[in-house]
């Protein structure tokens, strides 16, 4: 994957002349002040990641293209160590339709905590731990604009199977996961053909999408195994169809956000929901900064051993918005399990810095973590990660 990356880079950038060329260029500091739990972890680390990327047109505008790429340099933990295409694309428009042709990258839902309706792309896991980090995916997409909503049709034809962290990584799992041996409930493996569905319209102040998937999960199961005589996770990937549903309804200065989803396994079906609301505090102190303060709820129905951080969890939060030249925002959470008490806080701060530099700030920490509860590999990972971006 990496020498086809950085082929099509260079291929790319030969097409400068009529594309119009972009991205950034960042490097990543990280530190975790307490000593690592597992044997051969990095107490500190520092990496470069490189994201470019290319847009262009023809046929007056009618289609266009894009092509972004991602690569980091990791000297320490192997698994980071990766580059991606996160999306190659050509997109055609034809009246009330928008055609999708390659990879891309893309979104669905409206809440804060957690995003359970959003299960186009696989979960890029060596980025963070948070999830938002996406593989670029592979499909063929129609978008149809009609009077009464607008109708997603995808074809996803390739698989991405999720990334891990190596034995050297920090935060992850006691056992490392070995995505060599990954197994697949398809016989078609990764060349399982998925489909998915999507309606969302605006019904004045409400926000509403209802969707279907079926195909591949992207959130595979770890099942123990050996590699060498040595203990394991193996990543399982089974079969699965799921109906979503995610609304935002805006009333005042409240902002009410929901999303649950129904999803039908061999290994267990699940109904889960994130239900919850963000009100906003417009030009506090007479100034021009807004606070907005968060809370969501989660539940989820799976048996304990099958759920992942979010089973029953409350989600209290506020999120900064200076609203000044730099652009400088801060969101902050804390993430208590309500069953055992465990919690989490975490801190995203960024900041633009003269024309083209940017400063990220993260901060993540652990606390009171239950025995039993899925956090507990992480409660020695508190860490600070600071990331200074040049964009051109």
């Amino acid at each position: 994957m990496r020498r086809l990356v950085v082929g099509l880079g260079l291929l790319l950038i030969s097409f400068n002349g009529f594309a119009e060329f972009s991205g950034n260029v960042a490097i990543e500091a990280i530190t975790f002040p307490e000593p690592a739990k597992f044997e051969n972890q990095f107490d500190r680390n520092l990496t470069m990641s490189f994201q470019p990327k290319w847009d262009g047109e023809w046929n007056d505008g009618d289609d266009l293209w894009s092509a972004e790429l991602f690569m980091r340099a990791d000297n320490k933990d192997s698994q980071r160590e990766h580059a991606d295409i996160r999306e190659l694309l050509w997109l055609h428009l034809d009246g009330d339709n928008e055609w999708r042709v390659g990879v891309n990258t893309m979104f669905w839902g409206v809440t804060e905590s957690q995003h359970l309706v959003d299960v186009i792309n696989q979960i890029d896991g060596v980025e963070g731990i948070d999830g938002e980090d996406k593989l670029g995916q592979p499909m063929i997409h129609l978008k149809r604009y009609q009077d009464w909503g607008v109708l997603d049709f995808l074809v996803l034809p390739g698989f991405r199977e999720r990334t891990f962290r190596g034995e050297e990584g920090r935060p992850r799992l006691p056992l490392v996961v070995d995505t060599d041996q990954a197994e697949y409930e398809s016989s078609a493996g990764q060349q399982h053909i998925d489909y998915a569905l999507r309606f969302s319209q605006t019904y004045n102040d409400l926000d509403l999408g209802v969707s279907w998937f079926d195909g591949t999960s992207r959130e595979p199961l770890l099942l123990p195994g050996d590699s060498d005589g040595e203990p394991v996770l193996i990543p399982f990937y089974e079969q699965m169809t799921q109906i979503g549903v995610d609304a935002q309804l805006l009333y005042l200065d409240w902002i009410w956000r929901l999303e649950l989803i129904h999803r039908e396994a061999n290994s267990s079906d699940r109904d889960a929901f994130v239900v919850g609301f963000e009100y906003t505090f417009f030009g506090v102190f007479d100034s021009l900064s807004d606070i907005g303060a968060i809370a969501e709820f989660s539940h989820d129905n799976r048996p304990e051993e099958l759920r992942d951080v979010f089973d029953r969890d409350l989600f209290l939060g506020a999120r900064f918005a200076l609203n000044d030249a730099q652009s400088t925002e801060v969101l902050a959470g804390f993430l208590v399990d309500v069953d055992k008490y465990s919690r989490s806080f975490r801190i995203e701060a960024s900041r633009r810095v003269g024309q083209s530099w940017k400063a990220t700030l993260e901060l993540q920490t652990f606390a009171h973590i239950d025995p039993e509860d899925s956090l507990v590999a992480f409660e020695d990972d508190d860490y600070v990660l600071v990331d200074l971006a040049y964009f051109f």
